[in-house]
């Protein structure tokens, strides 16, 4: 009786990220969405064992073989996946409109074409012409690659079956709609089922296969949470509209590093895969100028050598203006007040300006004692010296705290050319730091750096 009643209790479902419940609630438990719980058709316990597709066979005789990594082409692009893409793999790549995502994947498209076999771009949003047009500009022609222009799903299951192709790329999956599941492309329902009919053709036929994703106005990625579990590999890619630079940001990787960074640069002929982007992040001065400081962020496991700049200028009216480029405000506000209350540097009656170089956005707290410098740096109108970089966050007791990866830092400072790199107590006591390029010194607190910058 406790079964019979079991079976027919009705399940209820999260539209958004697949949670189930034995009843209705307004709110999600997982993805706490509002209104995205759904009465689900299947009930409860009603699933019987049945017939298995392939036979379990011990984890030693399971051939490895197939989930090797083939590169596209792309050296960035592959630095990202770890190397490369998984046949049977599904990637996502999401960003902002215009941010480059269709160069991208297109060039990659050509890359495989010519030395991995057939790769398939269907286009859900541009023509076939439109998409020529681009790749003759980006020199992106090869026989085998394949190009069509479709926004049903069954056609596009139609072309993967005619060309027979080992990479599909899916431009993209908000624009396709399947005509068996209602709702309009782009509906949640439409996004997930798309998203599941590409991933059981990547599977069943061994076949890469990259979809593009749109982005919400906060940045995430548009459409139901069950498309980012539904992939293999969610990559960001990132960039100002008016900077060259791009990122490509892995979030999660089933066959790689999840916390990889690639730097590519976007111009009129394409994109371009960026080994050493540093000259974007750093300007050239011929003699030292106020108000700007060396740094080295951490991408990924990328070690960057960045700049920040500040302008400090008396104001002319109550409430000072504080503006920021490129840095986290909250964090600059703080170092502004840490700089003031503990360093002595008198900001109060002025306005600071603080940016990073380039397009760069430095949000980490290892960029604290480069900001604060920065800014004493301009409100002193002392240069900083000729190749000094700093590394370390900034207390609110004026103390300077370690960062991580401060040995990666000091060597990327070396590399291009740092003369002293100013880090936290105890970085200068690895073996790491021993190096005769560069200088290493510690700074314990604010007055200690600051001393640095007044005392030649």
């Amino acid at each position: 009786m406790a079964k019979a009643q079991l079976r027919s209790t009705p399940a209820y479902r999260c539209a958004e990220c697949g949670w189930s419940a034995t009843k209705w609630v307004g709110r999600c438990a997982e993805c706490q969405a509002w209104g995205s719980v759904e009465a689900s058709a299947t009930p409860v316990g009603s699933t019987r064992p049945g017939p298995v597709g392939t036979a379990a066979v011990p984890i030693r005789e399971v051939d490895a073989t197939t989930a090797l990594l083939r590169p596209t082409g792309v050296a960035e692009l592959d630095r990202v996946l770890g190397g490369g893409l998984v046949a049977g793999g599904v990637v996502l790549l999401a960003g902002e409109p215009g941010v480059g995502k269709s160069t991208l994947l297109l060039q990659a498209a050509f890359r495989w074409a010519l030395g991995e076999g057939r790769s398939l771009y269907v286009s859900g949003e541009e023509s076939a012409a439109q998409v020529r047009l681009r790749a003759e500009r980006t020199g992106a022609l090869a026989n085998a690659l394949y190009l069509a222009a479709e926004t049903d799903l069954a056609a596009v299951l139609g072309h993967v079956e005619a060309v027979q192709p080992s990479l599909l790329v899916l431009d993209s999956v908000q624009a396709v709609a399947s005509g068996e599941v209602d709702g309009s492309a782009g509906g949640v329902a439409q996004v997930r089922e798309v998203a599941a009919a590409l991933s059981r053709v990547a599977k069943h036929r061994g076949v890469a296969v990259v979809l593009v994703g749109h982005v919400t106005k906060d940045g995430s990625i548009a459409g139901p949470r069950t498309l980012e579990h539904l992939v293999d590999v969610v990559l960001h890619f990132e960039g100002d509209r008016h900077s060259r630079l791009r990122l490509v940001r892995s979030v999660k990787n089933r066959f790689g590093p999840a916390d990889e960074v690639g730097c590519f640069d976007l111009s009129d002929a394409g994109i371009v895969s960026l080994a050493d982007p540093t000259g974007l992040f750093v300007s050239r001065h011929a003699e030292p100028v106020p108000g700007s400081c060396l740094t080295v962020t951490v991408e990924g496991r990328r070690p960057l050598l960045a700049e920040v700049q500040a302008l400090v200028t008396p104001s002319a009216t109550p409430a000072p203006r504080r503006a920021t480029s490129g840095l986290d405000p909250a964090r600059v506000a703080m170092v502004l007040a840490v700089l003031e209350r503990r360093g002595g540097v008198r900001l109060s009656s002025c306005e600071v300006y603080s940016a990073s170089v380039g397009g760069m956005r430095l949000t980490e707290p290892a960029t604290d004692l480069a900001v604060a410098l920065a800014v004493a740096s301009s409100q002193l109108d002392l240069p900083m010296p000729a190749g000094m970089a700093a590394v370390g966050e900034v207390g609110l007791a004026g103390e300077v705290r370690s960062v991580p990866g401060v040995q990666r830092r000091i060597a990327e400072a070396a590399r291009l050319g740092a003369r002293c790199v100013l880090v936290p107590p105890g970085a200068a006591d690895a073996p790491a730091s021993s190096t005769p390029l560069v200088r290493v010194k510690e700074v314990g607190d604010i007055r200690s750096a600051l001393r640095l910058l007044t005392l030649r």
